[in-house]
């Protein structure tokens, strides 16, 4: 009896374990984009989020350098002509926004608050930056949904990304209620806000797009494993067989 939960056991771990590696995860470079912002040619990462809030989208991993707003939105929707991708083997991405732009933030009527459920504040996660902030990078805001301050916030966890700065952020969204303002978010401490669209701040790119990825090989020891397990398991009924 023993004998059969210890080989339950490893072989649910075992599965366990290969569904773990095949599992899509949050983030994922799929490649590099080479990009020349003056300064020469460099690769900078492709990153797939994968759901964030529902869509399948790609970050262009480079901050372009502070300023007005209409001029981020301008280098963005330009980005296409500019890039050469380099896409990891068993990638390919079918685009589905015409052009690259800034990321998206939901309008509203400003409302300031902590607990996510207003326009402005902290712990909002409907906005496509902030839901990179808090739900896949885990990062914590300056308040916590209760109001209280918390320590250790801040852009403490970048993940796949090398150059996303602790700084103020344009999204591609105008302000409704303000024609002169579009709303921002501040990766410095996890606040959404609305901005002057004459300030200057940090532009990042994303991209709309159905990723396909070929499926991860199982490495040749963990097959020869769950062979020998099953081996084990039918020479076990064998036996109990021959016993009766």
């Amino acid at each position: 009896m023993m004998k059969k939960r210890f080989l339950a056991v490893l072989v649910t771990g075992l599965f366990l374990l290969i569904m773990t590696g095949l599992a899509q995860a949050a983030l994922t470079t799929i490649g590099t984009a080479t990009y020349d912002d003056g300064t020469g040619s460099k690769n900078y990462n492709l990153i797939w989020d994968d759901n964030n809030n529902g869509n399948s989208i790609v970050w262009l991993d480079y901050s372009n350098s502070p300023t007005y707003w209409t001029a981020q939105k301008a280098w963005a929707a330009g980005l296409d002509s500019s890039l050469t991708y380099n896409f990891n083997s068993g990638y390919s991405v079918a685009w589905n926004d015409a052009a690259w732009r800034l990321p998206d933030t939901v309008d509203g009527t400003y409302s300031n608050g902590y607990d996510g459920t207003t326009t402005a504040g902290y712990n909002i996660t409907t906005s496509e930056m902030g839901h990179l902030y808090y739900t896949e990078l885990g990062n914590l805001g300056y308040l916590d949904t209760s109001g209280t301050l918390q320590s250790g916030f801040g852009l403490n966890n970048t993940g796949d990304f090398d150059n996303l700065n602790a700084s103020r952020y344009w999204s591609g969204t105008d302000y409704a209620d303000g024609p002169g303002f579009a709303w921002d978010f501040g990766m410095d401490h996890g606040r959404q806000n609305y901005g002057n669209k004459t300030n200057n701040e940090y532009g990042l790119a994303v991209r709309g797009g159905e990723v396909s990825a070929a499926p991860v090989p199982v490495p040749a020891t963990m097959l020869l494993f769950s062979t020998g397990l099953a081996g084990l398991a039918v020479l076990r009924r064998k036996r109990k067989g021959s016993c009766v």
